[in-house]
């Protein structure tokens, strides 16, 4: 089959990154694999990642009709779509970035990332965030997340395609990092 990169369209697209995602999910993975592969850490509905479609499309990669990578797009307007993230959004409404704060900015978060673990390694991470670049980053001034420090994995795929460690926090859970790549 062909893989390529595209926007949400179909809930039966939105249904195969829940498919993903489950597979991925901090609760049903191993230790070994967490720590060699990395992890998701939200379970997102169906009706979330509805809403959040409406407001921005998420970026997939499929391999024929299966969907096997995903990239969630979060505007500051779907903050309150996902009830354990707010704690993100308040973060960043704390945090200085350049002379302002971080709220002050128009930005779009990555709500999470994952690609099927039989095509890791494929360069299938970076071409989707040149897609997410190529499509947002005249819209947006960057695109910020929070990645678990405990995930490595993500944490240095995101720093080789550009994103900045611009702080560190614990919480009740994990230790985290807040990562921005910044498109001006």
């Amino acid at each position: 089959m062909a893989i390529h990169f595209k926007w949400t369209e179909t809930e039966a697209e939105l249904r195969g990154i829940l498919d993903l995602q489950k597979v991925n999910l901090l609760s049903e993975i191993s230790e070994e694999e967490k720590a060699e592969q990395g992890f998701v850490t939200v379970r997102h509905s169906l009706d979330q990642l509805k809403l959040m479609h409406s407001l921005e499309p998420h970026v997939i990669t499929k391999d024929g009709e299966k969907v096997i990578g995903y990239i969630l797009a979060m505007t500051k307007e779907s903050r309150d779509l996902v009830p354990v993230l707010i704690p993100m959004f308040e973060q960043f409404d704390r945090l200085n970035f350049g002379e302002k704060l971080l709220s002050d900015y128009d930005y779009l978060v990555i709500g999470q990332i994952c690609i099927d673990k039989s095509y890791r390694g494929q360069g299938i991470f970076d071409k989707m965030y040149e897609l997410y670049r190529s499509t947002f980053a005249s819209r947006y001034d960057f695109a910020v997340t929070e990645i678990a420090l405990s995930n490595f994995r993500s944490l240095k795929a995101h720093q080789r395609v550009g994103f900045k460690v611009i702080h560190e926090f614990d919480d009740t859970t994990q230790n985290w990092a807040i990562v921005l790549l910044d498109w001006r």
